[in-house]
């Protein structure tokens, strides 16, 4: 980018931001300049990275936060289950889904990221409601 210049400040102050509030990640715009500050998931592992089924034998889930196939969000952002208002939903609950379909859309910063299937399966449960609020890494759906 030309004509931008880091601000060692800003950069100190959001990094201090992350700490403070536990966040993994941060981002500050200003016209055309944007910052954004990131810091490793604490124990490595990113929330959407894959996991493993549980044994047959392992007890069930108690709550959706647990269950293997939770889809979360990967970044702060407003969720939108269609394509477009008043559309079709992309999902719904029972639906079967093929690794990569697009689940739904989280617009941050009036760009419209897709959120994908992480693996084949079917739809048990969307955790959110259209036009909502998300925070980095809260569970949108179950795939199973």
């Amino acid at each position: 980018m030309t004509g931008f210049a880091v601000d060692p400040e800003l950069i100190r102050s959001l990094a201090r931001l992350l700490e403070e509030t536990g966040l993994t990640e941060i981002e500050y715009a200003r016209g055309e300049e944007r910052v954004r500050v990131a810091r490793p998931w604490p124990g490595g592992a990113a929330p959407h990275a894959p996991q493993t089924s549980p044994a047959p034998a392992a007890r069930a889930p108690a709550s959706p936060a647990e269950h293997p196939g939770l889809v979360r969000a990967p970044m702060v952002g407003t969720v939108y289950l269609a394509a477009e208002p008043g559309g079709p939903a992309l999902v719904k609950a029972g639906d079967v889904v093929a690794e990569g379909q697009t689940l739904c859309l989280i617009e941050a910063m009036k760009t419209f990221n897709p959120v994908r299937a992480p693996r084949a399966g079917r739809i048990v449960r969307i955790l959110v409601s259209n036009g909502t609020p998300v925070e980095f890494g809260e569970g949108l759906m179950i795939v199973e």
